[in-house]
């Protein structure tokens, strides 16, 4: 495996962050950017000589001050560099899987409860299952009382949602 040629493309994205960091905090000090980055602004020692990088530091009682810095590390190629990419950690388990894969896997109707082959039926929001002045259908019912907006049903079912005639089963 070889390093990078192309950390150049890395400047731009420091460039975001940094921009993208000293506008919250100019919002949260309901100050202007320039404000913000003559503020933290600071020059450090670093083993490649000085680097400009900004830095806040919170000065605590009895400990030493926290402090954070952003930027000081050389956007350049490191031609020795090794890497060590580690193997990924299986995962392992009770949370194999969100909630609607599980309910996929029962292959059971949520509707009629009968185990079949199943399709998930899905409205954009919970507030389109009750038009004024119309009574609400069994499966929107089901869906309002479970809050959510998909429904695990078999093929006859979800013709019945649909309002066309449901397949007859050969």
């Amino acid at each position: 495996m070889y390093p990078a040629t192309d950390v150049w493309r890395l400047n731009r994205l420091q460039w975001a962050m940094l921009t993208s960091m000293l506008k919250t905090l100019a919002a949260k000090h309901g100050s202007t950017v320039t404000a913000m980055a003559r503020k933290h602004q600071t020059v450090i020692a670093t083993p490649h000589g000085p680097r400009v990088c900004f830095q806040a530091s919170a000065e605590r009682a009895g400990r030493p001050p926290l402090v954070t810095r952003f930027g000081g590390i050389p956007l350049k190629r490191q031609k020795k560099a090794a890497l060590h990419d580690r193997q990924p950690v299986p995962v392992t388990g009770r949370h194999q899987g969100t909630q609607l894969l599980r309910r996929l896997r029962t292959s059971r109707c949520e509707l009629c409860e009968q185990p079949a082959e199943v399709q998930v039926h899905q409205v954009s929001k919970l507030a389109q299952l009750s038009p004024p002045g119309r009574p609400r259908p069994p499966w929107a019912e089901l869906m309002a009382r479970t809050r959510r907006k998909t429904l695990i049903v078999c093929q006859p079912c979800h013709d019945t949602i649909h309002g066309r005639q449901p397949a007859t089963p050969t």
